[in-house]
């Protein structure tokens, strides 16, 4: 059943939470390495700011969002994609929801004191960076303004509406080397030339998977990033 408003979604992802996530995606882009840095990454859901999703939906609340950041095109890893605050797991950090709360803090300037935390998803370990990611599911319960506070890490924060990126028009797939190879992995397209594509729509697809939001899209249908 699809949620009606913000309550029915948050206990939909309550569940989600609670029973996990069959992680969609290529094998090759889930390999494991045992030397793998330990990091962390906020996946915050709340309620929509003044940005209207484009499509209507019968599937979630037209106020839904998710929080993004696109990261600088100086970094050395993922440069220019976009993705969920979050980083490296420090000594002093509370595990990895206290890492995720912490980078997103220093990232987007939110107020931590707003979100709260529904639970840690399975490790996904990301090989091209070399570092194993835990997903830090949590709901927007009080939102604050967010901005990009360090332009050398990203360019832009903005909160997508979920309506938007369950919309099969803008759903498909992108081939990219990973490795020795190539692998495929779920994409998103956004407005203004926007493509949510690699690790972070993986972990999108899974949640919204998970939480039964999606609807059937063609797989075949290839985005250029």
């Amino acid at each position: 059943m699809s949620p009606t408003d913000a309550a029915g979604a948050r206990a939909d992802l309550l569940r989600v939470a609670h029973d996990g996530v069959d992680w969609p995606g290529d094998p090759g882009l889930l390999a494991r390495s045992s030397g793998a840095r330990r990091s962390a990454v906020l996946v915050l859901f709340g309620v929509l700011d003044d940005a209207p999703a484009r499509v209507g939906s019968q599937h979630v609340p037209a106020d839904l969002d998710v929080l993004l950041h696109r990261r600088a095109a100086t970094l050395a890893h993922h440069p220019g994609q976009v993705a969920f605050p979050g980083g490296g797991i420090d000594p002093e950090d509370d595990g990895p929801v206290g890492a995720a709360l912490r980078e997103a803090v220093e990232e987007t300037g939110l107020d931590p004191s707003g979100v709260e935390v529904l639970g840690t998803l399975a490790d996904l370990p990301l090989p091209v960076s070399d570092n194993l990611v835990t997903p830090v599911l949590a709901w927007w319960a009080r939102p604050s303004p967010v901005v990009a506070v360090d332009h050398r890490e990203a360019v832009d924060v903005f909160r997508a509406p979920v309506a938007d990126l369950v919309d099969p028009a803008r759903r498909g797939v992108v081939v990219h080397p990973a490795g020795r190879g190539r692998v495929r992995t779920p994409a998103f397209e956004l407005d203004g030339g926007v493509v949510v594509w690699g690790f972070t729509a993986l972990v999108l697809a899974g949640v919204l998977d998970a939480a039964g939001w999606s609807v059937p899209w063609d797989r075949s249908r290839s985005v250029v990033p």
